[in-house]
């Protein structure tokens, strides 16, 4: 293990052990759907150690994004593998009750000083030492705080001191922890032997007090402004320069999250929003454009399903040789959205269903996991989705100690091949999987979901919002249903719902298949009618 970063275990210490029993306890259920009671005042689903601070907020009369934040706060306290305010960023995609939807961006961004050559390849065509994901290179300038700033102070109705809050408190009371390993791909090392391992483990309770006086300070202002221009930017980029990374002062400083008009779509009635790059939004737009060409709806079910997975590879295909930041590439958005390239993509797949065979496509495998989602809505029909991140497990796994906080690897989701729509440079912002989404009636939110999981993400969204607005099935079903899981090549992973019989479908088409879960998603319903919310969350099996 290289020295200049921590392990799993070093980076659970450097924040103050903050991984509570709460947050492990779905891991490995085989439940489809868990729901949460929903009070008058709205729905809040996310971490379920965190969530009540988000119902609370409800309770006390603050909005949906009010209640978003604030648990985006807390989940950063109680599950530090998976984000926190060093988290290197994420995106939210907001419905403000009688007001057009919104996408906010709070990606990271690359150092000045980021090339596209800096990740050199070995001739295994790897980075030695993977200092792309785990060292003070790995780490950009975090977005976290500014983005959920910016979604509070504009669509929220709570100052950020009060905000702040709950998490605070965490910080500087405690938490119980269990050192055992965490969802998704945020796990850590269990540290004891293996006959020990897998056993209940006593439960322990611990602070991370130089986070709290982060946060303090923080609500003292309420601003994060001095996280990026002032004292404490000083103190991260003095971090940076003893770490020998890359992220100075001024990048902190030029760091702004961006509020953004979403990628939409309708189908039946319906209107889809969603986050637009360098989310992987357009990986759902793009789908669901070439499935609604291809009138995928009227297909029986097996043609069906293979249809499906043919549209989500085309547009994974396209993700990886055509996306990137759009301020810094050239990304043929409005073609990818056209309707003359749906029905071209949807002819290319007749003829693949048709024939039993994959249609043909040359894509690099993706791999990169991570991510906590929080989505709520309250009784006024305000609904957000706001999904952050560290990467993967604790991120780039260095911390700025003396203010409690790890940071994320953002510049791990850069290529880090050179001449590429998606390789560094400098002030960019990477591809992340995120993609939290809204589905309108009528000019009223009642659908809002994100995920965790990785490039299960996408994925896992698509089916979501091809059952609810597709199929017309309620959300509970829309969750419930078998998820596949494709990165645009010919591994394909089924999660634990698919039958043997639709293994051996997919293997006869030429699929390399084997048992993967899908990402994890939590989603709110709103109805204008009754103005009650409902949520779900659907687990990974």
């Amino acid at each position: 293990m290289p020295p200049d970063y921590y392990t799993r275990r070093e980076a659970l210490a450097a924040t103050g052990k903050l991984i509570v029993a709460g947050a492990l306890a779905r891991t490995g259920v085989s439940a489809a759907v868990d729901e949460r009671s929903a009070s008058v005042h709205g729905a809040v689903v996310g971490d379920p150690a965190a969530v009540h601070v988000g119902e609370k907020v409800l309770r006390d009369g603050g909005n949906a994004i009010d209640a978003a934040i604030a648990t985006a706060f807390a989940v950063g306290i109680v599950s530090p593998a998976k984000c926190g305010v060093g988290g290197y960023g994420g995106h939210a995609m907001i419905f403000p009750a009688g007001r057009k939807p919104v996408a906010i961006d709070f990606d990271a961004m690359a150092p000045a000083a980021a090339r596209a050559d800096m990740f050199p390849l070995d001739a295994q065509g790897q980075v030695p030492g993977e200092v792309n994901i785990h060292g003070w290179l790995a780490a950009g300038v975090p977005g976290t705080v500014a983005g959920l700033e910016l979604a509070l102070t504009r669509y929220g109705t709570r100052p950020l001191r009060q905000m702040l809050q709950p998490a605070i408190a965490m910080c500087e009371e405690g938490v119980y922890v269990v050192p055992a390993k965490g969802l998704d791909d945020a796990s850590h090392d269990d540290p004891r032997p293996p006959s020990a391992q897998g056993r209940a483990l006593p439960r322990e309770k611990q602070r991370n007090l130089a986070l709290g006086r982060l946060l303090k300070t923080l609500a003292a202002r309420n601003s994060a402004d001095s996280f990026y221009r002032g004292d404490i930017a000083d103190k991260i980029a003095a971090a940076f320069q003893r770490g020998g990374g890359l992220v100075t002062r001024e990048d902190l400083a030029a760091y702004r999250a961006r509020e953004l008009a979403p990628l939409t779509i309708d189908w039946n009635g319906l209107g889809i929003h969603t986050v637009p790059l360098p989310a992987s939004g357009l990986v759902i737009i793009e789908a669901i454009a070439i499935l609604k060409a291809l009138g995928w709806t009227k297909l029986s079910p097996w043609p069906r399903m293979h249809a499906k997975l043919e549209a989500l590879r085309i547009a994974w295909a396209d993700r990886t040789h055509l996306f990137g930041d759009p301020e810094f590439v050239k990304v043929p958005i409005e073609q990818l959205m056209s309707s003359a390239y749906a029905a071209e993509m949807a002819e290319k797949i007749t003829t693949a269903v048709t024939a039993r065979r994959p249609v043909p496509l040359n894509v690099d495998p993706s791999h990169a996991g991570g991510t906590t989602n929080i989505s709520a809505a309250d009784r006024h029909g305000n609904m957000i989705a706001v999904t952050l991140t560290h990467g993967a497990g604790f991120g780039a796994r260095v911390a700025v100690e003396e203010l409690g906080i790890i940071l994320g690897h953002g510049m791990s989701r850069f290529d880090p091949r050179p001449g590429l729509p998606n390789s560094p440079g400098p002030r960019k912002r990477p591809l992340t999987n995120m993609c939290p989404t809204l589905v309108t009636r009528a000019g009223a939110g009642v659908f809002v979901l994100g995920a965790a999981g990785g490039t299960r993400i996408p994925n896992t969204i698509t089916e979501a919002v091809l059952n609810f607005v597709g199929l017309g099935t309620d959300m509970d079903a829309a969750l419930a249903a078998p998820r596949l899981n494709t990165d645009g090549t010919l591994e394909l992973g089924l999660d634990k719902r698919h039958t043997r019989e639709h293994e051996e479908f997919f293997t006869k088409l030429g699929y390399k298949v084997g048992p993967r879960p899908g990402a994890y998603i939590g989603a709110v319903t709103y109805d204008p009618a009754t103005h009650r919310a409902k949520g779900m969350a659907g687990v990974a099996v």
